[in-house]
């Protein structure tokens, strides 16, 4: 069993998220160019050929920041830290900055399957993460300082539950229904927002 030693405060790992998110999202729009030397129709034709690099950009681009978002959040009533913790955090970030090699495979292969499936379980295991990370705070109140849990942490955990849910039932339907079971990622907008009503109404 991890015993839980308190291990400082949050302060510079909210810095290391912060720079680390800020990193991920910068470096999916590197790939993001028009060739040089290009006529009129070749130049249009460039323009039609970033559609996809675009797409996929936007799509991680709402990811990174809706996790770094719901990490602060986490974040928000941490008073020390423990081993768990930063190990639980280091993870999470690790999978943050390796989501823009499967954005880039989304955006060049996303007609393959596999890269529809290798993206679903990155964006699964960073929510995994998180989750985890909510998991250990509501055990473990001595990291809070003794604070009681805020009424809208519950509701970040099935937040994060149903993003979960969501894009690991991706990785089978992608046998099924092929590239186009990306389809079922849209599935999170509306339940998303039915979640954030039903935890408005409780308050």
């Amino acid at each position: 069993m991890w015993k839980s030693n308190p291990d400082g405060g949050p302060e510079r790992l909210l810095a290391l998220a912060d720079g680390v998110f800020a990193i991920a999202i910068t470096l999916l729009a590197l790939d993001i160019s028009v060739p040089r030397g290009l006529d009129g129709a070749q130049y249009h034709e460039a323009l039609r050929d970033l559609l996809p690099d675009l797409g996929a950009y936007a799509l991680s681009v709402l990811v990174l920041g809706g996790f770094w978002h719901g990490h602060r959040k986490i974040f928000g009533l941490v008073r020390e830290l423990d081993g768990q913790l930063i190990a639980l955090s280091l993870l999470g970030l690790g999978v943050a900055a390796l989501l823009p090699f499967p954005t880039r495979l989304l955006s060049e292969y996303g007609r393959e399957p596999a890269s529809v499936a290798i993206y679903a379980a990155t964006v699964a295991a960073l929510g995994a993460t998180h989750l985890a990370l909510v998991a250990v705070l509501a055990r473990r109140p001595w990291l809070r300082g003794g604070e009681e849990l805020e009424e809208d942490f519950g509701a970040q955990a099935l937040d994060l539950g149903a993003t979960v849910a969501v894009f690991l039932l991706t990785i089978p339907l992608t046998l099924v229904f092929g590239a186009a079971a990306a389809w079922f990622w849209l599935l999170l907008a509306p339940l998303k927002a039915f979640l954030g009503r039903r935890a408005r109404g409780r308050r």
